[in-house]
């Protein structure tokens, strides 16, 4: 029988089958050209025009971390409307200087923050601080999950980050009364529920619905797709999927089609109106190398003499094998990689969606959309990958990566952690800490931190004083006196290494524990 004919207008669909003759043709006819674009509009004249519907008492999610892919033209437009009030934004920070959702704090318009980490604001730390506003901090990872679940239609889910620490508890309250700290909360913390699955206790976590997201993109297509550059995709990827009215500020707004299937980031689908970003983009650090053959300071060999910190730092970096999927956190844990053992190698994990993160760029390599997790320009690897902060934490809570080595005000003997706040004096915000410490079976997690604090005091207790970061979290603990594995199933420290000239009777005294004392105690590599 000859083949059928296929009308040229209609795309033909063959179904084959193995080891069978061709018996069926389907044939599928569209009710429009295949060329024919829809007419919704979605491109706006203005950004002042399309931030009109935002009202006031809405919940705003802005993307964005740090200054890298902050919707910075939206929120200046927002920041106009003085009318709107009480409203709610949920970001992983609130900016920095005057840029960011530090507009709409100062403005008057934002009653509570949803947030990860304060850092270096010191504005809004006070404000918290002092009753003036509601402030609800929340694991990295968590946060960009709660947004991410919204999205797919999840209530709600479970996970072990937080777990036996303030964020179960509901231990940080969200607004103090009027006057501050001293005169009491407001409004306590949220308390979780929990569940041990495989004796492994978890949290549920609840979902965040926004009423409007803004969101920065580098292209941005009449039909609402998106792609964005290098690192700007972090937190805007989960938050243009998630918001019942999404408005999108793009670099570059194109015609349909313009955009290749496979690099397209966010479907159309999810996007409802586009107007073009005009406001520059700032940087929070910008962190820069010397030109190669400039003669720069001192070597990272000669700085450790007088530098005890870097001691530290080099006798962690002792730790790290090659090829290693490492994240290092703020503090002493970033000067590790400049100490790595000759021929080891390797792979730099930032929470804000970087694989194989390089070191500062040349002043002429400096890009704004490529920064690290403490807000600094860097520059990217051969190999390096770029993802969302979705992405990014999935392989931190799953266990993926290797070692994290983080600094600490205090650790426990168990090896529970705390360092993210100080209660009524210190506010950081939790960041990706939390995260990061709640898979240490299979993520070896490393404290490095001098071993007493500036007024002398122990940092190493029998329990911590200060809100955790995770339970039973801490595999080996690197001081600039002595180097200790933590036994977290049994509680307890084994004293391996003592700084050179350093004496078992002086960690004793500068510990405030009991500990064993190995049968095979060294003398610390690389103690001065």
């Amino acid at each position: 029988m000859a083949p059928a004919l296929l009308p040229k207008h209609s795309p033909p669909f063959v179904r084959r089958y193995k080891g069978l003759s061709l018996s069926r043709v389907y044939i599928r006819h569209y009710a429009a050209s295949a060329q024919a674009a829809p007419k919704r509009k979605k491109v706006w004249e203005s950004a002042n025009a399309a931030v009109l519907d935002v009202k006031s008492g809405d919940m705003v999610l802005s993307g964005g971390f740090g200054l890298c892919g902050t919707p910075e033209t939206l929120i200046t437009a927002l920041s106009r409307r003085k009318g709107v009030h009480g409203l709610t934004a949920v970001s992983n920070n609130a900016g920095s200087g005057d840029l960011g959702l530090v507009k709409l704090l100062k403005s008057g318009q934002l009653d509570k923050l949803i947030i990860s980490y304060l850092g270096g604001n010191k504005y809004l730390e006070q404000m918290y601080l002092d009753g003036m506003m509601s402030l609800e901090l929340v694991p990295q990872g968590t946060l960009v999950e709660r947004m991410r679940a919204h999205g797919a239609g999840i209530p709600a889910f479970f996970t072990p980050t937080g777990a036996s620490t303030t964020v179960e508890t509901g231990g940080i309250p969200i607004r103090f009364k009027p006057g501050g700290f001293e005169n009491g909360v407001l409004i306590p913390g949220n308390k979780k529920d929990f569940k041990e699955f495989n004796g492994k206790r978890y949290i549920m976590e609840p979902a965040i619905a926004g009423d409007v997201a803004f969101i920065h993109a580098w292209r941005a297509d009449e039909a609402g797709n998106l792609v964005f550059r290098n690192v700007a995709n972090n937190y805007n990827n989960a938050m243009a999927r998630n918001a019942r009215l999404v408005i999108v500020e793009a670099e570059e707004i194109v015609p349909i089609g313009s955009l290749p299937p496979n690099t397209i980031h966010v479907p159309g689908i999810f996007v409802d109106r586009i107007v073009q970003a005009t406001e520059p983009k700032g940087f929070d650090i910008r962190a820069t190398a010397p030109p190669p053959g400039t003669a720069g300071g001192p070597s990272p060999e000669e700085l450790l003499e007088k530098s005890t910190r870097r001691r530290i730092a080099k006798r962690a970096a002792q730790e790290l094998e090659d090829g290693f999927y490492v994240n290092l956190g703020v503090g002493i844990p970033t000067l590790v990689t400049e100490y790595l053992r000759p021929g080891v190698k390797i792979w730099l994990q930032s929470e804000n969606g970087i694989l194989g993160m390089g070191p500062f760029p040349t002043e002429d390599q400096v890009d704004p959309d490529i920064t690290n997790a403490g807000k600094e320009t860097v520059t990217l690897l051969p190999g390096a990958s770029i993802f969302d902060s979705t992405d990014s934490f999935g392989m931190i809570r799953g266990g993926h990566m290797d070692v994290a080595v983080l600094g600490a005000m205090q650790v426990s003997q168990a090896g529970d952690i705390a360092n993210f706040m100080i209660p009524g004096k210190l506010v950081k915000g939790i960041g990706g800490a939390m995260d990061l410490v709640s898979n240490p079976d299979k993520t070896k997690v490393i404290v490095a931190m001098e071993h007493c604090s500036k007024n002398g005091s122990p940092k190493i207790m029998q329990e911590c004083s200060l809100p955790l970061t995770g339970a039973r979290s801490v595999s080996q603990i690197i001081t600039d006196l002595a180097v200790f594995n933590v036994d977290r199933a049994g509680g307890f420290l084994t004293l391996m290494e003592v700084a050179k000239g350093v004496t078992v009777e002086e960690i004793q005294a500068k510990t405030a524990c009991d500990f064993k004392v190995s049968d095979k105690l060294g003398e610390m590599l690389n103690s001065q």
